[in-house]
């Protein structure tokens, strides 16, 4: 069997148009030509020997083999980008200060403090999971150097969108009945107030003229996942983080109104992060995008090459 030896260059401009779902915005970022970029998806399909990309309308999906692909491509990228910053940092040190928002706390936490610790032992992190306004909050008093969160309408300085994840009705694991509410007010389980979406779901009931009520509140997550596990009522969040005990419910269930996609932010202190914050960053980045529904996911999104 011929030995192949991918072009980690061409697998870099792969992901980045992927992330980014053009390739004509990949290769702005990535300082090339259109041309360049796709003389090199074309140089990775020769190299994979099967296709990688399908026609979809007027643009480009992946094959199956091309999200095979963009896995591996992934993990290469991430431990070429390991090593040379172990190898060029050694020395970093000094101490960070990141905030996560609460469902991205199991789902993201310990992959990127595991990555960042490898390559850089000597830098001290200090993390906090909070909620959107709270983290908001903490990176406008320059408590914390960067923050992933739900974009909670607050203006901050220095933020930047990172992805659209689709809203779901969430509700216990076991099967619930097309017709269990008998036109009864729909229980909610949500956060104590404020809370991003504890207003999303009530606005999203109200606009469809749907009757609710509070059913149980919990100033944790890990409250919220009991109480709709015991089918104490329905709550919503997205498909991160989701324990096995409960589950995102098929739209148009209970006769439930669509739900709209949340903004998901990195918020950061300064225009400009240090060496150790900005490394933190991108690790950051790559494990949210990894973490990310599919439907989140650019993979899925027509691109468009030029």
């Amino acid at each position: 069997m011929r030995r192949v030896t991918f072009d980690l260059d061409v697998l870099r401009t792969f992901v980045t148009g992927m992330e980014l779902g053009s390739f004509a915005k990949a290769a702005e970022r990535l300082g090339r030509s259109t041309s360049a970029v796709s003389a090199q998806l074309k140089k990775l399909e020769e190299q994979a020997a099967t296709p990688i990309f399908r026609k979809a309308g007027r643009g480009l999906a992946l094959t199956e083999a091309g999200e095979t692909m963009l896995g591996y491509a992934r993990r290469l990228i991430e431990l070429n980008d390991e090593a040379a910053s172990a190898i060029r940092d050694v020395e970093l040190e000094g101490w960070v200060r990141l905030g996560l928002q609460e469902d991205f706390g199991e789902a993201v936490l310990p992959e990127v403090l595991g990555r960042f610790a490898r390559a850089h032992p000597k830098v001290r992190i200090e993390a906090r999971i909070g909620r959107s306004h709270e983290l908001a909050e903490r990176v406008l008093a320059g408590s914390l150097d960067i923050a992933l969160a739900w974009h909670d309408g607050t203006t901050l300085p220095y933020s930047r969108h990172v992805a659209d994840v689709q809203a779901r009705w969430i509700g216990p694991a076991k099967q619930i009945e097309a017709d269990a509410r008998h036109g009864e007010a729909l229980p909610l389980v949500v956060f104590e107030a404020p809370c991003l979406l504890r207003t999303v779901a009530t606005e999203t009931l109200d606009r469809a003229g749907l009757a609710w009520r509070m059913a149980f509140s919990s100033p944790s997550l890990g409250g919220i996942w009991a109480a709709v596990a015991a089918g104490l009522g329905l709550t919503i969040r997205t498909d991160i983080g989701l324990p096995a005990n409960v589950r995102a419910l098929a739209p148009g269930l209970l006769g439930l109104p669509a739900l709209p996609k949340m903004a998901l932010h990195l918020h950061q202190k300064d225009a400009e992060l240090d060496p150790v914050a900005a490394r933190l960053a991108d690790i950051l980045l790559q494990a949210a995008f990894e973490a990310l529904p599919e439907s989140a996911e650019m993979k899925e999104k027509l691109l468009k090459v030029a």
